[in-house]
């Protein structure tokens, strides 16, 4: 029994790592198959107790988290925000594992109520899926959320992403625990592995069907184009309040603002952080300006969006980031602290909920950073007339990884959306995503540089946008209704180990 439990050991780390591996930027949910696979296997299994088989779960999760969020490390070192540096890499250390450990607790609490609600049975399996698919889009408002299941389709199964636009990233999640679910039945229960197998491969051939018509019914190329220079200044964070540094970013600011008035575009877009508090243009407006920076609201500092109108060089209107990164931007009790945060900009306050900036030319959907993880929000800024979506984003001191992430992410919310989605960066990724989430144009990482791009303004709604995680809740319903009747169907689900 002992070995037994050493194995299951051995195989939820493997398979959490596996799970971390499939997921962006790699992508391919054919490895996060099998992963998701253990993880039902250890929810069933009679050689794990209920408690031993929570703790397998919370394993795997944990695993899982350290191999993709491993981004967190490139914090270090930290001495740039006061962080002496023997502590640097303890702290950045420490954050990598607080999110794996919430991580575990979370998979470990999901796969206690599938023990107990008997994992064999088809109803639990629906069930269960669904249960995870709404619980990832419900981190995805709060604060210490970026990736899922629901986000692990691309760059990969360009297919598979489709469906985004029928169910989010929610109902991509959902999928792919079943199809786990489906795959463990198949290879546990020999006296039902064929039909198993069958109702697998038909979840695969069938949820690749449907998102690659659902793409094909978004139209990319239907509405106006607007034109946009996107600057991308690639000034390092970690030296971006050094005069020289300061000198730099004005220059690559203004002379952005002269190619755009002598481009033949509409609107200038600047990355987060680009202007600091209350700072001006350099010169006022040639065309529009889109430019993230920072700004008072009485006694409290915003993350904003701020819009510039041409001729104007203070912002006449703005949005405010909601969703404000804890530690880095946002500090409990800050004042009894006396620290600011793991951040040269800490102390900021979170604004509206809303992603919709209103503007003459036409309503865009933003999302501040992080805030791309969370896709119901974008959907609803489109459901409230977003004609297309903006990213603003300051991903430096961090590595490729986070930025092929974020990239992931930005061609999903593009398809959940059905909206052509830009991407203005500090060090990149600065890209512009059309509604089908094929990237059309993207700069160099790192490489200080702007560009001219165009994009579409759609007005067509997919069904996410429509209704939201609606289809997940009917869902839920049926998985409740299902599980608790009793059917012949719920019967037949009760499969020998």
């Amino acid at each position: 029994m002992g070995n037994d439990r050493r194995l299951w050991w051995c195989a939820a780390a493997a398979a959490g790592l596996l799970a971390g591996l499939a997921l962006p930027p790699l992508g391919w949910p054919l490895l996060l198959w099998p992963a998701l696979a253990v993880l039902w296997a250890m929810a069933g299994s009679p050689a794990l107790a209920p408690r031993a088989a929570a703790l397998a779960g919370g394993l795997w999760a944990l695993a899982a988290v350290l191999v993709s969020h491993r981004w967190l490390l490139w914090l270090h070192p930290l001495d740039w925000v006061g962080v002496p540096g023997p502590l640097s890499m303890p702290i950045c250390a420490a954050l990598l594992v607080s999110c794996a450990l919430l991580g575990a607790l979370l998979a470990a609490a999901w796969l206690a109520l599938m023990r107990r609600l008997d994992p064999h049975r088809p109803a639990t399996a629906l069930l269960g899926a669904v249960l995870w698919g709404l619980a990832e889009e419900l981190l995805a408002r709060g604060p210490l959320f970026w990736l899922g299941l629901g986000g692990s389709a691309l760059p990969g199964d360009r297919a598979l992403a489709g469906l985004a636009s029928l169910g989010g990233g929610g109902l991509i999640a959902a999928l792919q625990l079943l199809i786990g679910w489906c795959l463990w039945r198949a290879l546990a229960a020999p006296g039902a592995r064929r039909r198993w197998g069958v109702v697998g491969l038909a979840l695969v051939l069938g949820s690749h069907l449907a998102g690659a018509a659902a793409l094909a019914a978004i139209a990319p190329g239907a509405g106006p184009v607007q034109s946009l220079m996107v600057l991308q200044p690639a000034i390092p964070t970690r030296h971006k309040f050094e005069a020289s540094q300061q000198l730099r970013l004005l220059q690559r600011l203004l002379a952005a603002q002269r190619a755009a008035a002598a481009a033949p575009v509409t609107t200038l877009l600047l990355p987060e952080g680009a202007l600091a508090l209350d700072q001006p243009l350099p010169e006022p407006a040639a065309v529009e300006v889109l430019s993230g920076g920072f700004r008072r609201q009485g006694e409290e500092q915003r993350s904003s969006l701020l819009r510039f109108a041409p001729g104007e060089v203070q912002a006449s209107t703005w949005l405010d980031k909601h969703r404000v990164v804890p530690l880095g931007e946002w500090v409990p009790l800050a004042g009894l602290w006396r620290w600011s945060g793991l951040s040269a900009v800490g102390g900021i306050e979170p604004g509206s909920p809303s992603r919709l900036l209103r503007r003459p030319a036409g309503a865009v959907g933003v999302a501040i950073c992080y805030e791309l993880a969370n896709g119901s929000a974008l959907a609803a800024a489109t459901r409230e007339g977003a004609l297309w979506l903006l990213a603003s984003a300051n991903l430096d001191p961090y590595p490729a990884l986070l930025q092929n992430q974020f990239a992931a992410l930005a061609s999903q919310r593009a398809i959940e959306s059905g909206r052509w989605l830009v991407s203005a960066a500090n060090t990149g990724p600065s890209l512009v995503v059309d509604a089908r989430g094929q990237v059309r144009q993207r700069l160099p990482a790192g490489r200080s540089q702007w560009q001219g791009m165009e994009l579409r303004q759609l007005h067509a709604l997919t069904p996410y946008a429509r209704w939201g995680d609606g289809p997940l809740l009917l869902l839920l319903i049926a998985g409740l209704i299902w599980r608790g009747s009793g059917s012949w169907w719920g019967r037949r689900g009760r499969l020998p180990l």
